[in-house]
């Protein structure tokens, strides 16, 4: 079975393109469209990495990220933030917890590499 993972995006469009990336790269994929969501299904699926946009609504995925972090059942699933947001944002994602940051949008070959890394170090 292919390493599920969870792209948290609040755009639909930009979501659904990520979505095909990352299946085309052999992986499973569940979504969610906020950071509550995002959280939701991160506990009830389990998944081996999440992607997470930094800018959604209500809860950003900083805080979303920061949740992840403090709980025993998601806090060793590696975050990836993948945002427009450039090097705004970089050090709070990261002391958030994020394990990489990607700058949308992101070359294919930079994403499959960060995936690969990032599942491999956490098996």
């Amino acid at each position: 079975m292919p390493p599920k993972i969870l792209i948290v995006e609040d755009h639909a469009d930009v979501r659904g393109i990520l979505k095909l990336r990352v299946q085309t790269m052999g992986y499973e994929v569940i979504e969610a469209a906020s950071g509550e969501e995002g959280l939701k299904k991160a506990f009830a699926e389990a998944p081996e990495l999440i992607i997470m946009d930094l800018r959604l609504p209500r809860m950003d995925g900083i805080e979303a990220t920061a949740k992840l972090k403090e709980n025993p059942r998601t806090v060793k699933i590696p975050v990836v933030a993948y945002t427009a947001w450039s090097n705004l944002y970089k050090e709070r994602a990261y002391n958030a917890g994020v394990a990489a940051f990607l700058v949308k949008p992101a070359p294919s070959v930079v994403l499959r590499e960060v995936l690969t890394r990032l599942l491999q170090t956490k098996s």
